[in-house]
């Protein structure tokens, strides 16, 4: 019979592995575009806002109707005082914060449909082609734990496209620190189980493998 594994005996290179898998992040660099998948965290479009105002790209295009699990648009996560509307959508929620960091609502495509990450992706790609839009490189603003999930989606989304992930720290969890405390391990560990059922289906559909 195996004997249980004790905490202290999980070797650092198990916990860095987990790290570099999840909490992905690129170098910005001049790009078509910039997507933001749903949430109700400013700190994402306005990460979005910054590259904008710094030049990295001239569109930004943030995506969410609201979580599906919810039904409705959860409610502004942090800076209530600021961003205080009464907001229906998460995209309607970026749109403001975009605007009132400094992004002119021409540069903004709304996609106020999404429920989920891969609608984010495959609803951002139907308006970018609707549009006419060839996008050869484009940054991803998500949460720190949840950017491989979305960076690969944008991915599946935008195959022939280089893909960037700009992160941003959420609910103070980073690549740093996750593995401290139970909600950070909760979410990264979510994040990881989540990449390998979810991408199990998508890969299985892109093979034609009949389950």
């Amino acid at each position: 019979m195996l004997k249980p594994l004790a905490a202290d005996v999980i070797p650092p290179h198990f916990l860095n592995d987990i790290t570099s898998f999840i909490f992905v992040e690129n170098a910005p660099a001049e790009s078509d575009i910039i997507f933001i998948p749903g949430s109700s965290y400013p700190a994402l479009p306005e990460k979005a806002a910054a590259l904008y105002r710094e030049g990295f790209a001239p569109l930004i295009l943030p995506s969410g109707r609201y979580s599906i699990k919810n039904g409705k648009f959860a409610g502004v996560k942090d800076k209530t005082d600021i961003y205080s509307g009464n907001y229906e959508t998460e995209c309607a929620f970026y749109t403001d914060v975009l605007i009132k960091n400094g992004v002119p609502p021409s540069a903004i495509i709304q996609e106020d449909s999404a429920t989920f990450t891969r609608e984010n992706a495959v609803f951002s790609r139907r308006l970018t082609d609707e549009r006419g839009l060839a996008i050869r490189r484009a940054i991803v603003c998500c949460k720190s734990f949840h950017a491989r999930r979305a960076l690969s989606y944008y991915q599946l989304a935008f195959p022939e496209a280089e893909l960037l992930a700009a992160p941003a720290e959420i609910d103070g969890v980073n690549r740093y620190n996750w593995h401290t405390t139970e909600y950070g391990i909760r979410r990264v560990m979510g994040e990881l189980a989540r990449c390998g059922s979810q991408f199990e289906d998508e890969i299985t559909k892109q093979q034609g493998i009949l389950q």
